[in-house]
């Protein structure tokens, strides 16, 4: 189950848009909260900090994480899940940033 914290997290990856979407200068659009497990043991997903806001076209269309498996993903978008993870990171930080700014 989730802590307010790991809510209130995934609630701010969510409003940054989808990640792929955005390096294709799509702008923000609508996006699911997707768990990478390649850190975690099977069966298992990843944290709720370690998450990645995906469309559902990236996250589970055709074209999308689900669809492609992680090496074709990487291929296909020129980044990794670890990378979108960790940009994920940076970006909810920038967003704290730029919100305690006002």
């Amino acid at each position: 189950m989730s802590t307010a914290a790991e809510k209130r997290y995934m609630a701010q990856v969510a409003a940054l848009g989808c990640a792929i979407c955005r390096r294709l200068g799509l702008g923000v659009t609508p996006a699911q909260v997707h768990h990478p497990r390649a850190d975690a043991g099977m069966g298992q997903r990843a944290s709720d900090f370690d998450t990645i806001p995906l469309c559902p076209y990236h996250h589970t269309g055709d074209g999308g994480f689900h669809a492609l498996g992680p090496v074709r993903f990487a291929a296909e978008y020129g980044v990794t899940e670890r990378e979108l993870t960790e940009q994920t990171r940076r970006d909810v930080e920038q967003a704290n940033t730029d919100a305690r700014l006002w």
